[in-house]
Order: C-alpha cells, then structure tokens, then sequence
C-alpha cells in the first residue's frame, strides 16, 4: 500500500469537490479549505479506498465517497475544536479555525463542510439503492444515536465523573469508532460486498475503531504537544474518561494490541486482497501522532 499515493489521491479529489478560495462567499470557503488541507493523515478514505479493493476492482467514484468520509471528520474538528467544546488553540501543528476567522465563521465552515458531504453522495452516478445505502450509513454514523454526535455528547457530560469502563466504551465506539467503521461500510457498498464481506469489514472497523481512540488517549498523556499538532494533556486537564483513566497505560496499550489482533483475523476471508488494511491496523496502532 503506497499511503502517500492514496493521500495524493484524496487530496487532488478534495480540492475538485470543495469550491475555490476565489468563489463568493470567498471568507467561508477559505475556512473550509484553511482546515481540510492542514496536513491530516486521510485515514478514513484510505480505508473506504482499502475496504473497496479488499472485496474486488475498485468502482468508478470510490474516490468521490471516500472524499464525504474526510469532509465530515474535518468538520467534526472544526467544531471539537470551538470554546464552547474542547477549546483549542492548534491542529494539526497549526492555529485551529476559529482563531483564524473567528468562531462564527468556524460554526459555518463546519457546517459547510457537514452539508457537502451530504451533496456529493447524493450526486454520485450511481443507481438509487446502493446511493441511498451510502447515505444513509454516512448519517447514522455522523448522527446522534449511536454515531459521532452522541459519543460527542457522552464524552461532554462525562467530564469530571468517576472513570467508568461501560461509559467509556459508549463513548468512544460512537465518537470515533462509529465513523471509522462506515469508512469501511461505505467501500465494501461501493464494490458490491456480499452480506458476509460487508459484516466482516464492519467488524474490522469496530476493532481498528477501537484501537485508535485508545492510542489516542495514550497519546494524548505520553507526546507532546508539538508531536501531536494538538495542545496534550488536555483529556486529563478537563477530567475526560479515557482508557489510561481507567485502566492505566500498560493495560491500554495491550488493548489497542488486542484490538489489532482482532482486526487481522477477520481479514482472512479477503486473502491478500486485504494486505492494505492489515497494514493499516498496524499504521493506527503503531503511530505517535
């Protein structure tokens, strides 16, 4: 798997579907451009791209549904990133939207970014059921029962409670997880996964879900601030739940092992087939940033 590559990919994808800095209103799509092309890693779509090719060839505008995944991850940040939320200065090594244009500009460039995912997806030449399919699995994970937005607003009434391993687990298969699996949902749609090979995907996307937020929270203790791009130690600042508060740090990073363990094994069926995403695995849990 050439990363770099599929990043390039992405990117040149990206920059077609999200209008110029030169296109009025020009403020709100330079904040939207400022934030989407900060430097992040396009985990989301290599996945969707590697969950494609894991089933077969990878169909025409794969790299277009791919593009919906990073549209609403950025926007996500965007706003995780506002006063009213996690409050923080950088991202990705630099200022983060609202303290570039201000936070009523952040509120709507997010909003912006939010909406679009949903325009592209909806005018992809694709036939209405498999477009309805991936629509709809884009909302629910984006969305407040059991996706993004309801792991957003655990882990905000959670702050300052007891570390609790049941709300732990809510939190973080919802707010991280719920997108990284339809990563790998909305490929497996686009390359005509049978039943099986869409089950087994999921399940590989539970696991590296899982995976990342726990490395992320130990990240979050052990690097600094200027490693990560983001302000560290701030989980423990506003009193967060996460694995290292209640589990500790060893027994976290045996978890995320585990939990890559876990997504090796249900790649068996796909052969090599699914050499990238076992280097993915690896990629999520291996990482310092």
């Amino acid at each position: 798997m050439n990363l770099l590559q599929y990043q390039h990919q992405v990117d040149a994808e990206l920059d077609r579907l999200v209008p110029a800095e030169t296109t009025p209103p020009e403020t709100i799509h330079r904040a939207m451009r400022y934030s989407l092309f900060a430097g992040g890693k396009r985990i989301r779509p290599i996945l969707c791209l590697e969950a494609a090719h894991a089933v077969g060839d990878a169909p025409p505008g794969v790299v277009t549904v791919a593009c919906s995944l990073e549209l609403i991850h950025t926007y996500s940040l965007i706003h995780d990133d506002l006063p009213a939320l996690d409050n923080d200065d950088y991202r990705r090594g630099k200022l983060t939207n609202h303290k570039v244009f201000g936070d009523a500009m952040a509120i709507l460039a997010g909003d912006a970014l939010l909406t679009l995912a949903f325009q592209v997806l909806a005018q992809l030449d694709l036939p209405a059921e498999p477009k309805t399919r991936l629509i709809e699995e884009l909302t629910v994970a984006a969305g407040t029962a059991g996706g993004m937005i309801g792991g957003q607003v655990a882990d905000l009434e959670g702050e300052g409670k007891p570390p609790d391993a049941s709300l732990l687990e809510t939190i973080h298969r919802a707010k991280t997880g719920a997108l990284l699996r339809a990563s790998l949902r909305l490929g497996a749609i686009c390359a005509g996964a049978t039943r099986a090979q869409y089950e087994a995907l999921s399940c590989y996307g539970e696991h590296v879900g899982l995976a990342f937020q726990i490395v992320d929270d130990i990240l979050d203790v052990e690097e600094s601030s200027e490693a990560l791009g983001k302000t560290a130690g701030k989980d423990a600042q506003k009193r967060k739940i996460t694995f290292p508060a209640v589990y500790g740090l060893g027994t976290s990073r045996r978890m995320a092992e585990e939990q890559c363990r876990r997504a090796h094994l249900v790649l068996e069926p796909f052969g090599s087939r699914s050499a990238g995403l076992h280097e993915l695995a690896d990629l999520i849990v291996q990482r310092k940033s």
